[in-house]
């Protein structure tokens, strides 16, 4: 019977009963709580004074000659015994401390098992069995034991290791939240520090790359099978019409070409500007398996170490455009007024022959002209209106192995003039689903806080760059202030962005005659596709920034041209072109004089890979 002062078991752990009346009261190592009699099992009436008699030291004996005594009499008679029988057998007294270590034989299941009221010895072959279970336990606790001591001192031995630095590796990579080896090491439970770890013991090598997996943004390509475009689908014949492609010469997915005509009359401006758009919403049903694909992708992952595409590349022959003879294409027919203001959009699935380009080759081709000064004209009459005209260098980064590269890109006309093709593609289209009370996935910005004084060259665009709010992606169309647009969409990378997708099979919906989505179903995928998206954003910045950080650390105080952005006290904001990477230092005594946009020499410092951080000061 269970009263105050006895020695109770509940959930495996020795307890101490302090009152009983309803419910019992019990401690456990400090804690008291109030539980049900069936919850607890007797081991001992007592009087117990506290837990702490447990520790009590009590007489021992060889175990195996209590196994075999009482294996010899259970297998003559069947007979087995209690827990207080074994206490007494074993170490010739029944107090509570001995109830305990008696309770303990039992749960340790090697010798004996059973309850407190039947306690039976076990076979030779199961104590065998649980003797080497036992040993192999103890050599697997000594391993780990061994390898704690050696991750303390930061003298791994990765072969022997790697199996151990598992959860450590996950921590770093963002798969889990805590790691076992560093919390039994003493160590900091950061991803940070797990990556410092990593690396500090050769289980990583500098160059490898945790982001994606830290973003959870998928390294390997789109899978999912893609129809060609059905062949019944009505197509305006367009092949006769020139249409350039107009790309860098390492792009392999093309999925927009441009064609300016101008009016007759030069004296009236404007013209027509068609954008073809590759189609792959002829064959992508909104819920198919690709679709799907796509949306959890939200965007194709350019990665300097390897291309993850939102869509499989299967789907590129029939599809990007330029890569056959003739492409089906999505036609955005725009006509322009005099101040290239549009005056009317038409949208239609077409067939067109298309001319591909690098930047290079387009800004040299007289064809190529009459775009020129279109862009031109849309960029001067966007300004006008107000938009933010952010441009800074860029450069592209190739990784080979562990070898890094990184090549200033040079500025083009035809780069420029793409872009204002591509602007007033997603314009037009978010005015034809206006038109049409089309749910449509608009992208508004806010107007920025902007300074009544705005610096020229990089200085400029790094403080416009500050003054920006971030873009909102809805279906209620809206200004959007970066631009200088009233209204504003993005159509023309389907391929490559899924709601570029998501607006393709909106249109399409429209020129089948079917149903497209319902603004509350529009809504949902835009979520979904906008933190797929910025997962990827985030994964690219700081896998970009992973690149020039491992190649600047073979290049321990190398000197580097900067342009000074911005002046903060005794720090300032640099840009070195030659990286397109940003920096903050000191100005020191040889930077003081320095002029927003001034050109100054940066000395790198330190490169530290885990912090994503490089320490350059002013020569």
């Amino acid at each position: 019977m269970i009263k105050p002062r006895s020695l109770c078991v509940y959930k495996q752990k020795p307890a101490f009963v302090s009152a009983v009346d309803d419910k019992i009261t019990i401690h456990t190592g400090g804690e008291e709580m109030r539980v049900r009699v069936k919850d607890v099992e007797l081991l001992h009436e007592g009087p117990l004074t506290g837990l702490a008699e447990l520790d009590a030291v009590i007489p021992q004996t060889d175990i195996r000659e209590v196994w075999e005594l009482c294996a010899d009499e259970y297998e003559s008679s069947g007979k087995s015994i209690t827990l207080q029988e074994l206490a007494e057998l074993t170490y010739g007294v029944f107090t509570p401390a001995a109830a305990w270590a008696a309770y303990r034989l039992i749960s340790e299941g090697i010798y004996f098992n059973g309850t407190v009221s039947d306690v039976r010895p076990r076979s030779v072959a199961d104590i065998e069995a649980a003797e080497q279970r036992q040993h192999d336990k103890q050599l697997v606790s000594a391993k780990r034991t061994a390898f704690i001591n050696r991750l303390r001192s930061g003298n791994i031995d990765i072969d022997e290791d790697f199996p151990y630095m598992q959860d450590i590796a996950a921590l770093a990579l963002g798969k889990a939240l805590k790691s076992r080896s560093m919390r039994e090491a003493g160590l900091e439970e950061t991803p940070l520090a797990a990556h410092r770890l990593l690396l500090e013991t050769g289980y990583w090598k500098p160059s490898f790359n945790p982001y994606p997996s830290r973003f959870d943004v998928s390294l390997t390509p789109a899978l999912a099978a893609v129809s060609p475009p059905p062949e019944d689908e009505p197509r305006l014949d367009l092949t006769a019409l020139p249409s350039f492609a107009i790309d860098n010469e390492w792009s392999d997915d093309p999925d927009d070409a441009v064609y300016f005509e101008p009016n007759n009359d030069a004296a009236t401006g404007g013209g027509t500007l068609f954008v073809h758009v590759a189609d792959p919403s002829a064959s992508i049903q909104n819920g198919s398996e690709a679709d799907m694909e796509a949306l959890a992708r939200g965007v194709t992952f350019y990665a300097p170490e390897g291309v993850s595409r939102m869509i499989t590349k299967d789907a590129f022959p029939f599809y990007a455009l330029g890569l056959s003879g003739i492409s089906p294409a999505l036609t955005f027919k725009i006509s322009l007024n005099g101040d290239f203001s549009i005056s009317n959009v038409e949208i239609f699935r077409s067939n067109v022959r298309v001319t591909r380009l690098t930047y290079g080759a387009a800004d040299i081709d007289p064809r190529i002209e009459p775009l020129f000064t279109f862009a031109a004209r849309n960029l001067e009459k966007r300004l006008d209106l107000g938009a933010a005209l952010i441009e800074f260098p860029e450069t592209r980064i190739l990784v080979n192995g562990e070898d890094v590269e990184i090549i200033p890109q040079q500025n083009y006309k035809s780069a420029a003039a793409v872009r204002e093709c591509m602007l007033l593609a997603g314009e037009a289209a978010a005015r034809w689903a206006l038109e049409r009370s089309l749910a449509f996935p608009y992208i508004t910005q806010e107007t920025g806080d902007i300074p009544n004084l705005i610096y020229e060259g990089l200085a400029g665009s790094y403080q416009l760059r500050r003054c920006m709010r971030p873009r909102t992606l809805s279906t209620k169309p809206g200004l959007h202030w970066g631009l200088g647009l009233d209204i504003y969409s993005q159509v023309t990378s389907p391929l490559r962005r899924y709601t570029d997708l998501l607006a393709h099979q909106q249109i399409s919906a429209v020129l089948r005659g079917e149903s497209p989505l319902d603004e509350d179903a529009l809504l949902l995928k835009l979520g979904a596709a906008e933190r797929a998206t910025l997962a990827v954003s985030r994964a690219d910045r700081a896998t970009a920034l992973h690149w020039k950080l491992v190649y600047l650390l073979n290049k321990p105080d190398s000197v580097w041209d900067a342009v000074l952005l911005e002046k903060n006290g005794p720090r300032a904001v640099f840009f070195i072109p030659a990286l397109g990477m940003e920096t903050s230092c000191a100005l020191g005594r040889n930077g003081n004089d320095v002029p927003l946009n001034g050109q100054v020499k940066l000395k790198l410092k330190s490169v530290k890979i885990p912090e994503a951080s490089a320490s350059f000061v002013v020569c």
